[in-house]
């Protein structure tokens, strides 16, 4: 007789599945609606926090350490919260060993939270196209009118060309001679985009002007400001050596961004997941005293 109790519990078991789709959706629903709020609300102080002036609001060092630790913060309370509803409201297995049973939650809460993860992504990024496609064509009548914002790169071309102390032209020579002393075939503008093409080839491939570059350039700035030849050539190397630091700086930003990111979830997943465990202890009413005590199968 007993066997075949056990028989029946056993097929009965097979029978369901061990995933609760509809627990699992409704913990990844509610972390991203608790995550995205959270958000906004950080990136709030953030810009309330910061200011563009001198010896106001926080330092970009302290800002930095402060949104990764928020972000953080808001992927750890967002997944618990979406890991205990997912274990919650699943429903109770009946004569499934305690271990299984706390694996079973446990992966609820990782997939809720994985699905979160997808959904959250899926959001962010479709607000960001709006967003962007909006403020391309907002912008779009005045970028048919100017292109010193088409290239990041021409904030340099401008520091290249702009005129120094003595930028006095000597008798006979016009502001468009070249560096031979003959006319150059080309004016101001054309010299200013012949050195941007020379700059987003050169520079952005091998990390700076090669040597015949940079000799080209500085020939071309001497021309153009009045500059001494070593002048010139010095005023190359510097803006070739800010532009690096510049690069640099980004590459360094980006990359602690990439670091605080891969803890958010790594920290979310783990937190989706304890929590799940604790919803499944109180749904099946083996939480005792906050002392995790085996279950009766």
């Amino acid at each position: 007789m007993d066997s075949g109790v056990r028989a029946d519990s056993a097929i009965l078991t097979d029978a369901m599945s061990a995933v609760s789709w509809g627990s699992i959706a409704a913990g990844a629903i509610v972390t991203s609606a608790v995550m995205l709020p959270l958000l906004a609300l950080g990136a709030g102080l953030g810009l309330s926090s910061i200011s563009p002036w001198a010896d106001m609001g926080v330092s970009a060092s302290t800002f930095k350490v402060a949104a990764g630790i928020y972000l953080v913060l808001v992927a750890v309370m967002s997944s618990a919260i979406g890991g205990y509803l997912a274990a919650r409201l699943r429903t109770k297995w009946i004569g499934v060993h305690t271990n299984e049973v706390f694996f079973r939650d446990t992966a609820h809460g990782f997939i809720a939270w994985a699905f979160a993860t997808l959904i959250s992504a899926c959001l962010l990024g479709a607000a960001t196209t709006h967003l962007l496609g909006g403020a391309a064509a907002g912008a779009g009548a005045a970028a048919s009118q100017t292109t010193a914002s088409a290239n990041p790169a021409q904030i340099y071309v401008d520091r290249l060309f702009r005129p120094g102390a003595a930028a006095a032209q000597p008798a006979g020579t016009s502001a468009g001679a070249s560096p031979g002393g003959a006319a150059s075939p080309t004016n101001g503008r054309g010299e200013r985009a012949e050195v941007l093409r020379l700059w987003t080839s050169s520079a952005l491939q091998s990390g700076g002007l090669s040597a015949g570059d940079r000799t080209y350039v500085a020939q071309l700035v001497a021309a153009r400001t009045g500059l001494s030849q070593a002048d010139a050539q010095k005023r190359v190397d510097d803006v070739i050596v800010q532009a690096k630091a510049a690069a640099d700086q980004a590459r360094r930003g980006a990359a602690k961004l990439a670091f605080w990111m891969t803890a958010a979830l790594l920290f979310g997943a783990f937190a989706a997941s304890l929590a799940a465990v604790e919803g499944g202890q109180l749904r099946d009413g083996t939480w005792n005293e906050r002392r995790l005590v085996a279950r009766p199968w």
